[in-house]
């Protein structure tokens, strides 16, 4: 079996936890859709397209308030603004020599689940093993979609609430097995916590949007562990 087909095979392994957790969310996704006036195919347009759960989210409630096409492009612009630094941060992980039309289609699957699996792999990222992630995220999310949309009237409330927070259990499992022997991991992980907890409970700062807010912790925390932390290159990846 060659290179490329072993990557794919990871990537479908590594990915099928995304999956579940994004069916979940994307279940809810699909009532709260069918809620708002979105046909069940509008909706499944709309996660196949997007793969942004803040963004979507909110785009129900702009459209259900029937605001303008420009407050929906600057509301969406501001929130998905995290995955612009995501995408930078995998394409340094990436060969040099990696072609366009693989960086163009890894783009489409970037998501915060997608990004930390990506991201604390070892070594370079290979076109093969996200769309291995992409191959299995996106039906997840997607189907996840489809069947909350037409069902999602025959659920009790109480599970409709559990499957609201399956999402972040998720990414939990996700960044804890990496930081448990890394110190300077599991310290901007806990700074990152209290900062959020910090703009979430100050009068003037929880006002700022969920994706403005990631924007600028992104940027003060990483920015700040990279300059007092910098991440010395192997001999190998010196030669690359």
């Amino acid at each position: 079996m060659n290179t490329n087909a072993i990557q794919w095979r990871n990537g479908l392994k590594d990915g099928i936890p995304i999956c579940l957790g994004y069916f979940a969310v994307s279940f809810t996704f699909g009532i709260m859709a069918s809620g708002a006036g979105l046909s069940p195919w509008q909706a499944v347009i709309m996660s196949f397209t997007n793969l942004t759960s803040a963004g979507q989210f909110a785009a129900l409630g702009i459209i259900a308030a029937k605001a303008p096409f420009m407050e929906m492009a600057v509301a969406q612009f501001i929130i998905n603004l995290r995955y612009c630094l995501m995408s930078c941060s995998l394409s340094q992980k990436l060969d040099e020599k990696t072609p366009f039309f693989h960086r163009f289609l890894i783009g489409y699957g970037v998501t915060d689940e997608i990004f930390g699996v990506s991201v604390c792999r070892p070594g370079r990222l290979i076109p093969f093993f996200s769309y291995g992630l992409i191959a299995v995220a996106v039906p997840g999310w997607t189907l996840g979609t489809l069947l909350g949309a037409v069902s999602g009237d025959f659920l009790p409330p109480r599970i409709l609430s559990a499957l609201n927070v399956a999402l972040y259990g998720m990414f939990l499992a996700v960044i804890i097995p990496p930081a448990k022997g890394n110190r300077i991991l599991s310290g901007v992980i806990v700074v990152s916590m209290v900062c959020s907890l910090i703009f979430a409970a100050t009068p003037i700062l929880n006002t700022i949007s969920s994706g403005f807010k990631i924007i600028i912790l992104t940027l003060l925390i990483a920015g700040a562990a990279a300059y007092l932390f910098p991440v010395k290159e192997t001999g190998e990846e010196q030669h690359e």
